[in-house]
């Protein structure tokens, strides 16, 4: 299974800096063994206030149980507290791919089917929003797409998507065929030092 993992850090006061950075130091090597073994697959950082510490990780792991053993292992964990949202597979999730460009961006996604809207007009829809994604795959936007745990009455997913700026985003959010039914969240992401996708040529 794969978890979107938020991290946020808070290090004690009166922490000598040398403590942080050897830390630090031993949490990107351990960052480096978690992606050989293919359970850290991403690291980004969130839009952060003055002082704030903040990662969102995208993880791979059996189960809550092995992933809990996961976040342990990592150094900075003594001064971390992880809020783990788990994923599953999405039907319209586009194949993988390593083309990397323009900036990176994570939507939450809900999904209310209005009661007037019969069981054909849902299925027309999701047929096309499913043509849709797949063209945004194919034009390197659209990276992946998760289902999140529903909430009663709406179905909910979370994307990862290229675009050149925030504006251009929304353009291209506005185009699929569901935006009418749809509410959504976005956040802006910047490059970690940890991601493993910046060590791929």
């Amino acid at each position: 299974m794969e978890y979107l993992v938020t991290m946020t850090t808070v290090v004690p006061d009166g922490t000598a800096e040398e403590t942080v950075q050897e830390i630090r130091s031993r949490e990107a090597a351990r960052s480096r063994e978690l992606a050989a073994e293919r359970h850290l697959l991403r690291l980004w950082r969130p839009p952060l206030q003055p002082g704030e510490w903040r990662t969102l990780g995208l993880f791979a792991a059996a189960d809550e149980v092995e992933l809990e053993d996961v976040l342990a292992s990592m150094p900075l964990r003594v001064w971390r507290s992880d809020e783990v949202v788990p994923l599953s597979a999405h039907p319209n999730d586009p194949p993988r791919s390593t083309k990397a460009s323009a900036m990176e961006f994570l939507t939450t996604f809900e999904v209310t089917f209005p009661d007037s809207a019969s069981e054909q007009e849902v299925a027309d829809i999701k047929a096309r929003e499913a043509d849709r994604t797949r063209d945004l795959a194919e034009q390197g936007h659209l990276v992946r797409l998760w289902m999140l745990p529903p909430t009663p009455g709406s179905w909910r997913a979370l994307g990862l998507w290229r675009a050149a700026d925030r504006n251009a985003l929304q353009a291209i959010l506005k185009s699929l065929p569901m935006d009418k039914w749809m509410s959504t969240e976005t956040t802006s992401l910047t490059e970690h030092p940890n991601d493993p996708a910046s060590s791929v040529v």
